[in-house]
């Protein structure tokens, strides 16, 4: 079991960084305690922690407003974040919720390789897919046959509660921190200008936020068009109602001096 350190102050964390030797991956998470996705990846990083060999790699959980000047430092833009260094240099930043990523970057650059560290899926209202009964024919309605010969047809009903329960995922995503960000890409590597200028815009208000990348989940993707009848990316949202795409947040920063101020993270 490897040690999972949680430094409070800049001195302790520079003290444990001190202490790890050149040849030991030192793991480092980035969490608020206002982001939903934070706390599933906390969770997950403490058990990636706990079945770490001590001599391949050490762990630091970090509250990014608690100690700002080691986010800033590691250019923390948006949470959860991880840092992974080896022989003190940067190998590799990984932005979002995505355990099974987190999981086999640190199994690779700890030298583990071929050793199931953690098994575990990424969190649904994160990044896995709405599970479904019915393949793409059944679902639109089609009848669908076994290898016995029998057909089943998926009903009104059946499809009805499938939209249901995208809407209800969709729900969740969008309330997952006070100000979300649904984008492609990531806040460390956009996947479209529009993307970028948006995030360059969030960061130089200090504005702290969650973020979805729409290019892991065409579910999502497609099904957010619908639900907030927006149909282009990224979408800004507000307490859950969206805001709207770059334009419109440019309008509502230039006509509104207070817009998004409580979401401010303190200098």
């Amino acid at each position: 079991m490897a040690t999972l350190h949680t430094p409070t102050t800049v001195e302790a964390f520079r003290e444990v960084f001190a202490s790890v030797p050149d040849n030991i991956l030192l793991a480092i998470s980035f969490h608020t305690s206002w982001a939903a996705p934070c706390r599933q990846m906390n969770e997950a990083f403490a058990a990636i922690a706990g079945s770490s060999s001590p001599d391949k790699a050490v762990f630091i959980s970090i509250d990014a407003e608690e100690v700002p000047d080691v986010s800033e430092e590691y250019e923390v833009s948006a949470v959860p974040f991880f840092v992974l260094v080896k022989n003190r240099q940067i190998l590799r930043k990984i932005s979002g919720a995505d355990p099974k990523e987190l999981n086999e970057a640190i199994q690779s650059l700890s030298g583990a390789a071929g050793k199931v560290l953690l098994a575990i899926p990424p969190p649904q209202q994160v990044a896995a897919p709405a599970s479904s009964n019915y393949d793409s024919a059944a679902a639109g309605g089609a009848a669908s046959a076994d290898p016995n010969g029998t057909t089943d047809s998926a009903t009104a009903d059946d499809v009805e509660l499938e939209e249901e329960s995208l809407h209800e995922r969709l729900t969740k995503l969008v309330n997952a921190a006070p100000v979300m960000l649904f984008m492609k890409g990531t806040p460390a590597e956009p996947k479209c200008g529009f993307s970028r200028q948006l995030v360059a815009i969030l960061r130089e208000r200090n504005i702290r936020y969650g973020f979805f990348n729409i290019l892991k989940d065409d579910e999502v993707r497609q099904g957010l068009k619908e639900y907030s009848d927006w149909p282009t990316y990224p979408q800004l949202y507000h307490e859950g109602n969206l805001v709207g795409g770059l334009d419109i947040v440019k309008e509502e920063f230039e006509n509104n001096e207070e817009f998004l101020s409580e979401q401010v993270v303190p200098s």
